[in-house]
């Protein structure tokens, strides 16, 4: 029932974090894993990390062009698309609202929402044109549940990012393609790493969270795997928390 061989999957933002413990999950229940990000390094390091059928691209996911151009060269590189995470993002600092330019708040929504948008509709238009259906998610967030402070472009492109899940699930669903979003709770990666160096947010949300542990990468192998594999073809339209129990405390 999991078992992905023969799949392709794509992940963005798979070089590290959530991205990339989601790429080796993938990879590791047979699927050919292609992970998109911008650091060429990182990029070729998570490959050769992955192993055979793990291949990386240079892709800026906010460069409409780019996408469309990727996303076409992949399916014909690999012949078929059957998953596509929509996962890279960045954070937008803790800066107040009345300092927040509106340069700044597109700086972020440029990537996590403008990009996590092209990205979808391109995977969405290949699986169309390939007619063998597959599966969209969309990394949205905890911070979705609760009023942030300071974090208006992050905040409010995750809470986009649920409405286009859903409205991808709806017109999709007549051509087999299902679509879902993850929400994760703290976790180790490039987006947190800020916070996890201050002492005192340590001190005040590590209490919070019963698991008493941070999430890391590995923590979402398991849910990619699952809505990659046919076990979750009535699984639409869903957001899916995974938090450690932050939320439910």
């Amino acid at each position: 029932m999991f078992d992905l061989t023969g799949q392709v999957a794509l992940v963005t933002g798979g070089n590290s974090g959530i991205g990339l413990g989601m790429a080796r999950g993938l990879h590791a229940a047979g699927a050919t894993v292609c992970i998109w990000g911008t650091n060429e390094e990182r990029n070729a390091k998570a490959a050769a990390e992955i192993g055979e059928r793990a291949h990386a691209t240079r892709v800026d996911v906010g460069d409409e062009d780019a996408v469309a151009a990727a996303m076409t060269a992949l399916v014909a590189e690999h012949g078929r698309l059957d998953s596509c995470f929509a996962n890279a993002g960045m954070e937008s600092g803790r800066v107040s609202l009345l300092e927040t330019s509106l340069d700044d708040f597109r700086r972020v929504t440029r990537v996590n929402l403008d990009g996590a948008f092209v990205t979808m509709r391109e995977a969405c238009r290949q699986m169309k044109e390939l007619g063998d259906g597959g599966s969209i998610v969309a990394t949205s967030s905890l911070t979705v549940l609760f009023g942030q402070a300071g974090g208006y472009a992050y905040t409010s492109s995750k809470h986009a990012l649920i409405g286009m899940v859903q409205a991808i699930a709806v017109e999709m669903a007549r051509y087999g393609i299902r679509a879902n979003a993850l929400l994760p709770g703290w976790t180790v990666s490039g987006v947190t790493e800020n916070a996890f160096a201050n002492e005192k947010f340590v001190a005040n949300v590590m209490p919070r969270v019963p698991v008493r542990r941070w999430g890391v990468g590995e923590d979402f192998a398991g849910i990619a795997v699952y809505l990659a594999s046919p076990a979750s073809t009535f699984h639409t339209g869903d957001s899916i928390l995974i938090d450690g129990g932050y939320a439910a405390f």
